[in-house]
């Protein structure tokens, strides 16, 4: 749901809904905020703001104010946004019973007023306020089950922050079921309907089958919540290997004890990748280092053998002893070495990877930040609305600016 590269980046805001003028204005605001230097962005989000409608200069104005004035902030305008769609949709639209309830992900209109949604989820759990950061996203799920904005990898951290224990692993287990982890098909209201969760252990075949296509941040939850509602039992097990499977960022983190990330990671991200090992642990970290639930995961000993390493020189057979004993590479962190002589002697071999991987890396934060693409670089995108596909090559690409 980018704007900058979808369906509105070619009809406007919320489809078209804000004036040239006050998208223009927005525009330049966030590159400033991008350069960071908000001061010289104040007086473009202030030209941005006098459409009333556009709301995503109110959330870039909210990421600059201290955070429990920019609650308060965004707590009005989104009072604002839901008595426009209100307006605009149908005056049951938030309701179960309204045509558009549970179809926000198709309608160009609610797409300014769902980043609203999602700014306060991050502000309230910034703020310590897991409650009402989980039932934000809870909200967004409903009104979106196909979760388009990925609320489903924040929102089982937000309720075990929030001592939701039996509802953490629902939504874990209503986001693992066959359906919506083999086939893409989101679980009724976004896996937020919420009841028992089970107690059954996997059987082999799904197992095998979730290790090899599942969100990691879900299937840790899913290990954490098991084991804070029935210890060590087989199910709690099973999910803690899947997750080391899956990721093995996360649970490397972990066992090493390193320090809880400071911040999210704004890079794009590959699948199960470093940067969703980031925020993952950003949100979460702080339960994993409970001692009992460290003691837990370092005392398995199936997750703990799957994340010690070989090392990378294909002639050494050597294996670490403990997580994270050997040094990666420094450049791009994607092979290790059980020395300085074994990393030299791999240079040659490792070197066109490495270079690669680091353009790769350049593209993905120019990407990112809004900042413009090498002109050899062509990237299609495509975003379904209303039935039409758009494709493009962009040579400047920008975020939501928080």
């Amino acid at each position: 749901m980018n704007r900058r590269l979808g369906i509105e980046s070619i009809m406007g805001i919320g489809g078209g809904n804000i004036s040239k003028a006050s998208q223009a204005a927005l525009d330049k605001a966030e590159e400033l905020c991008r350069k960071r230097k908000p001061e010289q962005a104040l007086p473009y989000l202030t030209k941005a703001m006098e459409d009333s409608n556009n709301l995503d200069a109110f959330i870039q104005a909210a990421f600059l104010l201290p955070h429990p004035v920019a609650v308060e902030f965004l707590e009005k305008v989104e009072r604002k946004g839901r008595a426009t769609l209100k307006q605009t949709l149908s005056a049951d639209c938030f309701e179960e019973t309204g045509r558009h309830y549970g179809q926000f992900w198709n309608l160009l209109e609610t797409r300014p007023y769902m980043r609203v949604l999602q700014a306060m989820v991050r502000l309230y759990f910034e703020n310590k306020n897991y409650a009402k950061s989980a039932n934000t996203a809870i909200r967004m799920l409903r009104l979106c089950p196909i979760d388009n904005l990925g609320q489903r990898d924040w929102l089982g951290s937000i309720l075990l922050r929030a001592g939701r224990i039996s509802d953490a692993l629902f939504f874990a287990q209503a986001w693992l079921t066959p359906d919506a982890s083999g086939k893409g098909t989101p679980p009724p209201s976004g896996g937020t309907a919420f009841g028992a969760p089970s107690r059954e252990p996997l059987s082999p075949a799904r197992e095998l089958k979730l290790a090899t296509r599942s969100d990691s941040s879900i299937v840790y939850n899913a290990a954490l919540a098991a084991f804070k509602l029935w210890g060590n039992c087989p199910l709690a097990c099973q999910y803690l290997r899947i997750g080391a499977r899956v990721n093995p960022h996360i649970i490397i983190k972990i066992l090493a004890k390193s320090d809880p990330p400071r911040t999210m990671n704004m890079d794009m991200r590959s699948p199960n990748g470093p940067e969703v090992a980031q925020d993952y642990l950003w949100l979460t970290q702080v339960l994993w280092m409970e001692p009992d639930v460290w003691a837990w995961a370092n005392d398995d000993p199936t997750a703990k053998r799957s994340v010690l390493r070989n090392c990378c020189l294909p002639s050494c057979s050597k294996w670490e002893s403990r997580v994270m004993e050997w040094k990666r590479c420094a450049a791009c962190k994607e092979v290790w070495y059980c020395s300085g002589q074994c990393q030299k002697a791999h240079w040659p071999v490792h070197k066109p990877r490495c270079l690669e991987h680091k353009s790769n890396k350049q593209y993905m934060r120019a990407m990112a930040k809004g900042t413009t693409l090498p002109s050899d670089f062509k990237m299609p995108t495509a975003d379904f609305s209303s039935k039409m596909a758009f494709l493009r090559t962009p040579t400047t690409i920008g975020g939501t600016g928080f």
